[in-house]
């Protein structure tokens, strides 16, 4: 098997990436339109043109990394499974009332997402459980059975269990899930004591239903990977990158899908990381544009930020504590991503107001913009792209996608520039600066709203429209450096590649730091410990262990995850170390610290880890520059329209270039203005340098 080829593939609302290591160190990668229809086909079909392309059997590759958009889809688009909830008596309305907040405070017409259980699926039951775990009512399963007719009646494909408390005593939500799989084979059945014990009833109960709402589509889909993979005589057994950045086998996603609704960003962000680290940078903002939406994340101190209170849904996908209540909580490990709706298929359209709005809706993979002439007849930021003349008109992807220009001129005509009385340049550079506003809340969310200046960080762009928008979407937060590496538009399939094997687990402890009992916090560690290790089938000696705990001053309602190795010695000296390690990172976070307010820890997290990365990325094999070539290209008002060169990556070597330039390569392009300048790194990264503009700054403070 160490002599085989490792291969991975990432799904996009677009286009499906491949990405493969050679056996000299070197990049391969390929780009398919994804299938919607069944995502399955278009990765299979992505690895085989791969694998022929490279003049390879399908016999040579060893180990299949994956990940997929369905679990988000099917929460974005309503279209999962048809979930029934089992909760406490009093508590069936839980995910109505969220966090009694509205996100926009200045909309009396805003409608919050429907629950994914509906009201008619959402079942009491009588028992009752104190926070000390102390039954106060038992489990009547006369009543249990009737609502389990209820549930079969209703037939439903999934359900899920949360009731008051179970994370303190587990012992009626056990006994519900044994009457449940009895009496309704086939369907999928999540327990919140599985899948999410600990604190907060919204935030426990919407992370359950997520779990149940997504597992069937979820279990459909790497079902039917698996038999395509076989019958292409590729193997079947895959890696499934999860939220939080490490890969598990797939078989093991079944019973907790949740963890994978945001899979396929955290590969790029792993990606990105092992890009900064080799261009000599430790601080970044990964910035990931597709096809559908725009991820952000920040890399700081060479570290990935990572969260376990995120929400999907609602317009903005985030983790943030300031900017909450319009989607669905998801309360499981992640790394901490803002994700918009805005990528290069995102329609543009006028509001009944007149304004401009580029997303959430996208043309996705079919028909695909306007300029695909795949049927397409509105227009995108892709065809705002086509018209200033950003991307080759003949074809994109390295010839793979045929475009016709005209279909983008006509639709930004009628749905912009006629309507708004401008010309069609202004129209199309309109909707690019228009998408790059929208992607700043992305930005703003992993930066300002955690106490960090974006001016601080260089930016990593990628994705398959990450190079055409990063210069821009830099430019208004005061960013100087961008850098696009070699294998930009299928980033996040190269960073399956460099993914630890990796699995957590957390537990409830609401404790006053510095009175714990530490033999309760080492026995709590000891358990999660073996609990992580039997997920990995690997003995505990064999995993690199890593401790955190949730902490909160007392009486907050949120908390930081800090690192906590001291938990399995938690000497006075340990407790003090800790509560000064909590102040330091709060009034990183929030500006402030409560110095004579006792901190409490509210849960203990471990994370097994088993390295599996490979180490340095590989480079792409090297090659004469291809001819340079000349275009006009609109860069705004300002410059207006240029003679720009459109060159590819190796034209840079060189030396350094001034814009304004077109740099075109198989899996993207990168846009230079006139007034930047780009040169190519030892490893083979693209590096743009902005002036920094005063308004910039000025806008930023």
């Amino acid at each position: 098997m160490t002599d085989k080829l490792r291969i991975a593939a990432d799904i996009g609302g677009t286009f499906t990436d491949v990405a493969l290591i050679r056996a000299d160190s070197t990049i391969a990668t390929r780009k398919v339109s994804s299938t919607p229809e069944d995502y399955a086909l278009g990765v299979v079909q992505g690895i085989l043109e791969l694998v022929e392309v490279e003049g390879l059997a399908a016999q040579e590759i060893g180990e299949v990394m994956h990940a997929c958009t369905v679990a988000t889809n099917a929460i974005l688009e309503g279209k999962g499974a048809r979930t029934a909830l089992i909760t406490t008596e009093g508590f069936r309305d839980v995910l109505e009332m969220r966090r009694v907040r509205v996100p926009r405070l200045y909309d009396p017409l805003y409608e919050k997402p429907p629950a994914l259980s509906p009201r008619k699926w959402r079942f009491e039951v009588t028992e009752r459980v104190d926070f000390k775990g102390e039954v106060l009512t038992p489990l009547d399963e006369a009543n249990l059975a009737v609502v389990i007719e209820q549930i079969k009646a209703a037939e439903v494909e999934a359900v899920a269990v949360c009731l008051l408390h179970s994370y303190a005593n587990p012992t009626h939500e056990r006994r519900i899930g044994e009457l449940l799989k009895a009496q309704l084979p086939g369907v999928f059945v999540s327990l919140s004591v599985d899948v999410l014990p600990e604190l907060r009833e919204y935030e426990r109960t919407s992370t359950t239903v997520i779990n149940s709402f997504v597992g069937p589509p979820v279990k459909t889909y790497l079902d039917s990977l698996r038999d395509r993979l076989a019958q292409a005589d590729l193997p079947s057994r895959f890696f499934m990158m999860h939220s939080a950045g490490g890969i598990v086998d797939s078989r093991s996603v079944v019973a907790k899908p949740a963890q994978i609704v945001e899979c396929g960003p955290a590969a790029g962000v792993i990606g990105a990381r092992a890009v900064m680290r080799e261009a000599g940078f430790t601080d970044a903002i990964a910035f990931d544009m597709g096809g559908t939406t725009a991820k952000a994340s920040l890399i700081e101190g060479g570290q990935l930020m990572r969260a376990d209170d995120y929400e999907v849904g609602g317009g903005i996908s985030l983790s943030s504590k300031l900017a909450k209540g319009g989607g669905y909580a998801l309360k499981l490990p992640v790394i901490d991503i803002s994700e918009v709706g805005a990528g290069g298929g995102s329609i543009v359209w006028q509001d009944r107001a007149g304004a401009l709005k580029v997303g959430p809706h996208s043309a996705g993979a079919r028909p695909g913009p306007a300029c695909y002439d795949a049927g397409g007849t509105e227009p995108t930021v892709t065809d705002a792209n086509m018209v200033l003349g950003f991307l080759n008109p003949e074809a994109l992807a390295g010839g793979a996608v045929p475009v016709n220009p005209e279909r983008s001129r006509e639709a930004l005509r009628r749905v912009v520039a006629e309507p708004l009385g401008i010309d069609l340049d202004r129209a199309a550079h309109g909707v690019h600066e228009l998408v790059s506003t929208v992607m700043t809340r992305a930005v703003k969310s992993v930066t300002t709203f955690r106490g960090r200046d974006p001016r601080d960080f260089a930016m990593i762009a990628f994705g398959g429209n990450g190079g055409i928008h990063s210069v821009s979407l830099a430019r208004a937060l005061g960013v100087s450096t961008v850098i696009v590496p070699p294998g930009a538009g299928v980033l996040s399939a190269l960073g399956l590649l460099y993914a630890d094997i990796e699995t957590s687990a957390s537990v409830a402890l609401l404790q006053q730091l510095g009175l714990v009992d530490p033999d309760v916090v080492d026995h709590a560690y000891a358990a999660l410990s073996e609990q992580v290790a039997r997920e990995l089938s690997r003995p505990l000696e064999a995993v690199e262990v890593i401790h955190e705990a949730d902490f909160r001053y007392r009486g907050q309602a949120f908390e930081l995850t800090l690192p906590f190795p001291q938990g399995c010695n938690l000497t006075e000296e340990a407790a003090r170390d800790a509560r000064a390690g909590f102040d330091a990172a709060h009034e990183r976070s929030y500006g402030y610290q409560l110095e004579d307010t006792p901190v409490e820890i509210v849960s203990l997290r471990v994370t097994a880890r088993v390295p599996k990365g490979a180490g340095q990325l590989p480079v792409y094999r090297s090659k004469p520059p291809a001819p340079e070539q000349r275009r006009s290209v609109y860069f705004g008002a300002e410059w207006g329209r240029q003679d720009a060169a459109v060159v590819d990556r190796a034209a840079l070597v060189a030396g350094e270039r001034t814009g304004p330039m077109i740099i075109e390569e198989y899996e993207g392009t990168t846009i230079v203005p006139p007034d930047c300048t780009a040169r190519i790194d030892i490893r083979g990264n693209i590096i743009v340098t902005l002036p920094v503009a005063a308004s910039a700054l000025e806008a930023a403070e």
